[in-house]
């Protein structure tokens, strides 16, 4: 019995190891993966971080003036910070202000109405919510499928190491800010922070690449980064930039890239990052200043998520800190749970409902729209009003005001003037303004239980089935609400038995936000600088911290976060910081399966070629040549990608099958290495475009200069566990397992690689000097003769 459970976990462990390294691996031609399929048909695909150091590389680099292309590397890295800060701080603007505005023309219309007939306002509501809705998902599903969702799963993938069709096109940029403006203008149980993320990162792709070619908005002069590497970078301080823009918070935003969504970080990068954020801040700031003048409409002090709880509770006392315990227990059970349904409805959906094609999708999003309207006008119907509070004349709060404007005490469908109706203060309002009413301090007994406890419920089941409809949808804002909602209540609680004047039910509300939202998304560090920021409140700082410690330890007990969840439903496979248990009784060789490995030879036949590409799905290749002495030897790693190249531009064809002649004098190879770079919109060279003719199938390819001569290897017997930690730390996509090496040329150790200026080297302290010196002179000599001999002259000597 214990051998069968050893068996089933080795078998598990090696099929997450055969979909986690590379869905595309150059290893076996029977195993048939090269593109991971998702449930929805369409493919993923690796993404080749490591830079390739074949011969058009290195004689690229050599041809450069170092110094001074390193400089205006740095100087375009800088400059596209600043871009991508500026353009996602407009974006985040524009969409705000159209969104505040359509709320706030919808609730005064519909308040107009509701004046003469409630069941004309009723009819206004639902048509504005329908239209709206009903926009942005036909937007979505005729335009741009993949601006669905956040779009933060596909994004953390990315950065991850793997390239979903699709997301980070100019459409899917169009598609997410018109999107986010109709479902969340429409009443929808959604936010549209998480599709912020995906239009920063989409905004730094389209620098990145230099714009779009299918629209013809591209510029040669924007297009520098050809390489994966480099995008991931951008696309980094895009992510960062659309939490900044968000919520405000430009330190938030770059926690959360470093600790959600990238998966590999250099401190020059959080420079350049940092610097992003901070530019949002100012482009966000400098707008929301000129909007408070009247010029935006409706948005005015509003649109921005950013509620002010300074004046709200100064201090707390030891004893209250059972009830925020409690309030992160609650927490990381619903936030489990919300994790768990979404989960449910989500495959069903994807299983049964999406199947049958857009026009199921349209009806879909319409009927959520329906009945999140008629929830949201009907319920407070059914409540009764309670009188206005005695005036306080400190506290600036205005009982009651009309609805869709900003601050609390809802007059709706009330028979006295002095009267207002709690529940439509949260349901009948923007989920902005019902999250600061919710938040608002010196309103004690605005809310009773009962008007808490059913928004609670309806909102969360409101949340679960929105989640997964076919129209940007971000979860930070609906979880913000029903996290508040469940804290104020526990708020009331505290404030009834405690009996202490100090204690703000708006404090509690604050905590349960963010133990929901940690109980969810499992962030801690950057959760709890976001909420900081936000709230303008550091004192609360390590109530905020404890409740999402609590919150995130009692979710990870059930199951994963909601963007890790929902992107193993995509079909994303996202490597975890760390490795499963099982593989630490397993090595390399078992990992690889048994089959044979698909290689090409040094010089290979055209045929020969357009063949294997045609007769597997592998992405990467050995090469193998062999010995005077007929051993193999492995030379390198190639690319399909390079190999459909070569093959479609024919200049490399030749009629000898001997090796081409590094002394013949010409260039070995004809292309330089942007040629080689992957589009972004991951459509590259198919092989139904290569044409060959009767006289090409005849010729022969040398592919020692297009190959990547230094691969990272293991040996075959290297624990599973070491394997992964090098494989998810490197950022590689293929890795070579080989037999045990027989000889050890050398031993590299730290000193050898700290290697100092020329003219640095007499400053080095003396039990040194002598042998960085030969170090360095050995270096330099042997680098200056590589650059003057070609690629591989002389390997098989």
């Amino acid at each position: 019995m214990l051998s069968n459970h050893i068996q089933n976990g080795i078998e598990t462990a090696r099929l997450a190891w055969s979909r986690i390294p590379d869905s595309d691996e150059p290893q076996f031609a029977d195993d048939g993966v090269g593109l991971l399929k998702k449930n929805d048909g369409s493919a993923v695909e690796s993404l080749d971080y490591e830079v390739i150091e074949n011969f058009a590389y290195r004689e690229e680099q050599a041809h450069r003036r170092r110094k001074l292309y390193v400089s205006y590397l740095l100087v375009v890295k800088w400059f596209f910070a600043l871009l991508i800060g500026i353009f996602t701080g407009f974006a985040a603007v524009f969409i705000n202000i159209s969104v505040e505005n359509f709320a706030g023309w919808k609730y005064s219309l519909t308040f107009n109405i509701i004046q003469k007939s409630y069941v004309a306002g009723f009819f206004v509501y639902v048509s504005i919510n329908l239209v709206l809705v009903y926009t942005s998902v036909y937007i979505v599903t005729q335009f741009s499928p993949a601006a669905a969702g956040s779009g933060i799963p596909e994004i953390k993938g990315y950065l991850n190491g793997v390239d979903t069709h699709g997301i980070l096109l100019f459409r899917t940029l169009i598609g997410k800010v018109f999107g986010s403006i109709g479902s969340v203008g429409g009443g929808l149980a959604l936010g549209k922070e998480g599709p912020l993320v995906h239009t920063g990162a989409c905004i730094a792709s389209l620098l990145g690449q230099g714009g779009s070619t299918k629209y013809h908005l591209n510029s040669r002069w924007f297009n520098v980064f050809k390489s994966d590497r480099d995008r991931r970078d951008l696309v980094t301080c895009g992510c960062a930039a659309g939490v900044a823009a968000a919520f405000r918070a430009p330190v938030g935003g770059v926690l959360f890239a470093l600790e959600e969504v990238t998966s590999w970080w250099r401190s020059q990068l959080m420079w350049r990052v940092f610097f992003t954020s901070a530019i949002v801040a100012v482009v966000v700031r400098t707008a929301m200043g000129w909007c408070k003048s009247g010029k935006c409409g409706h948005f005015g002090s509003g649109g921005f998520i950013i509620w002010d709880v300074s004046d709200g509770q100064e201090d707390y006392s030891f004893a209250e800190l059972f009830p925020m315990a409690i309030i992160g227990v609650i927490g990381g059970l619903l936030g489990a749970l919300f994790n768990q349904l979404t989960l449910y409805i989500t495959t069903w959906r994807r299983n049964h409902l999406h199947k049958k094609g857009n026009r199921v999708k349209i009806i879909e999003a319409c009927l959520v729209s329906l009945l999140t309207s008629v929830i949201s006008f009907g319920l407070p119907l059914l409540r009764k009003c309670s009188p206005c509070p005695e005036p306080d004349p400190t506290s600036g709060i205005e009982c009651p005001r009309p609805p869709g404007m900003y601050g609390n005490y809802v007059n709706f469908y009330c028979s006295k003037d002095n009267e207002y109706n709690d529940l439509a203060t949260i349901f009948f309002n923007t989920q902005d303004d019902a999250i600061r009413n919710l938040f608002s301090a010196k309103t004690i007994n605005e809310y009773s239980s009962q008007s808490l406890l059913t928004f609670l419920v309806m909102f969360y089941g409101l949340a679960v089935v929105t989640f997964g409809t076919a129209v940007p949808a971000g979860q930070f804002v609906p979880g913000i609400m029903i996290g508040s909602t469940y804290g104020r209540l526990v708020g009331m609680f505290v404030v009834k038995y405690y009996r202490k004047l100090n204690i703000e039910e708006g404090t509690y509300a604050l905590l349960g936000a963010a133990s929901f939202l940690g109980g969810s998304m499992r962030m801690t560090v950057s959760l709890c600088v976001i909420m900081v920021e936000i709230t303008n409140n550091l004192k609360l700082l390590p109530l905020i911290m404890l409740v999402l410690l609590i919150s995130k330890a009692v979710g990870d007990a059930f199951n994963d976060g909601i963007y890790e969840e929902q992107a193993r439903l995509r079909g994303i496979p996202l490597l975890e910081s760390k490795p499963k248990y099982e593989m630490r009784n397993m090595i390399a060789k078992e990992a690889c399966g048994s089959g044979r490995v698909v290689s090409f030879p040094r010089v290979v036949k055209v045929p020969d070629v357009f063949s294997i590409l045609q007769s597997n799905t592998h992405n990467g290749f050995p090469v193998i040549d062999h010995t005077r002495s007929g051993d193999p030897l492995v030379i390198g790693l190639v690319l399909r990608s390079h190999l459909l190249v070569i093959l479609q531009s024919k200049v490399d064809f030749q009629h000898s099958p001997l090796p081409s002649d590094p002394r013949s004098g010409g260039r070995s190879i004809r292309h330089d290495s942007g040629e080689f770079a992957k589009p972004v919109s991951s459509k590259g060279i198919c092989l139904d475009d290569i044409h060959l003719t009767s006289e090409d199938l005849e010729m022969y390819i040398d592919l020692a200069p297009f190959l990547n001569p230094s691969p990272y290897i293991v040996p075959e017997d290297m624990s599973l566990t070491k394997v992964y930690n090098l494989f998810r730390q490197l950022g590689l996509r293929h890795l070579f397992v080989v037999p045990r090496p027989s000889r050890v040329l050398g031993l590299i150790t730290r000193k050898d690689l700290l290697i100092e200026d020329a003219e640095n080297v007499n400053t080095l302290e003396l039990r040194a000097t002598s042998v960085r010196t030969q170090h360095q002179n050995r270096r330099l000599t042997a680098r200056n003769v590589d650059v003057e001999r070609p690629l591989l002259n002389g390997l098989l000597a």
